[in-house]
């Protein structure tokens, strides 16, 4: 694993016991400037999590509770005359920050999901004619509650589509959880974190090198390969769109930098393929039938579709 990466995640691993696949992908999606959504049950660590990351980069972190009554103005800001000059001032949103954790998504009402996902889309806040660009890295984790209904919005499919990975920390094991009474017995594990790990500045770096790893044109036709293959099978009534197939280019680019390669590999598009892809899908009654969830049927393409050979 890349030395820096390798850093950050043991880094963030103070406080987060295992679930290294889950830290692996979100290091992933913030090296490709993208934003993750954790669909999971309260209480597994999600806010723990995006904390440690925070902290782990040296980067500025904020945390909204989004409830119905939350305003678009407290996630973009808003603009307000200065008693002294009379000239209009901007006082920050929510996203003025690099790493915002936008707590259950799906409680706020439509107006607040869209001003939070074009700020994610733009990564900049237009208000009375000025564009205030956002800081950099800008990394949103969203959550959800995957079994609680009442009182939450919908987040439409378009919008869904906007989040660059989906993901889920699930409960820990019997020997993780003995490990996590431990650590918070005395006190908060997020105070392991005495220093960080690496700068905003490296971060910014290392999404530069993720842009420049090859990918040859079969991993290239193989990824379209993927992704075409829902558009024209019955057990999908919703296919994958072109934002779906960049951001699995992406991925798969920083998959291959973590491990320490300048070139993408079919099993890097493998790997990330479900987290990348899943959640843009919407199964049709035969699909939702025959495969039950959106990441059954994405293995089932893997595992149907014909890998290419690498080139030496």
């Amino acid at each position: 694993m890349n030395e820096k990466i390798r850093l950050l995640a043991d880094s963030i691993g103070k406080v987060i016991v295992g679930k290294e696949d889950t830290v692996i992908r979100l290091i992933s999606a913030m090296l490709c400037e993208g934003h993750v959504l954790l669909e999971d049950v309260p209480g597994v660590g999600k806010t723990q999590l995006i904390t440690a990351l925070s902290r782990s980069v040296g980067g500025k972190f904020k945390r909204i509770q989004l409830t119905p009554d939350v305003m678009p103005s407290d996630i973009a800001g808003f603009t307000m005359p200065d008693a002294k000059t009379g000239e209009f001032v901007y006082h920050d949103g929510a996203v003025m920050c690099n790493f915002l954790l936008a707590d259950e998504i799906n409680r706020a009402s439509p107006k607040v999901q869209s001003a939070l996902l074009e700020a994610m889309e733009e990564r900049q806040i237009s208000m009375d004619g000025v564009t205030h660009p956002l800081p950099k890295p800008f990394l949103v984790m969203a959550t959800q509650n995957p079994v609680e209904t009442y009182g939450t919005f919908h987040l439409p499919e378009a919008q869904m589509d906007r989040f660059f990975m989906k993901l889920s920390m699930g409960y820990p094991d019997a020997e993780e959880e003995m490990r996590i009474l431990e650590r918070t017995e005395m006190y908060n594990p997020i105070e392991n974190i005495a220093e960080a790990a690496l700068t905003v500045d490296e971060i910014v770096e290392m999404q530069q090198a993720v842009r420049e790893i090859r990918v040859s044109e079969a991993v290239k036709r193989y990824v379209v390969d993927i992704v075409g293959f829902t558009r024209n099978d019955r057990n999908a009534a919703l296919g994958i769109s072109p934002r779906g197939s960049i951001a699995l280019y992406k991925a798969a680019k920083a998959f291959a930098y973590i491990y320490e390669r300048d070139y993408v590999t079919p099993d890097d598009v493998k790997k990330i393929a479900v987290s990348v892809l899943a959640h843009r899908i919407i199964l049709s009654p035969q699909g939702k039938s025959e495969f039950g969830t959106n990441e059954a049927y994405v293995e089932t393409i893997l595992s149907t579709l014909s890998v290419p050979a690498m080139e030496k």
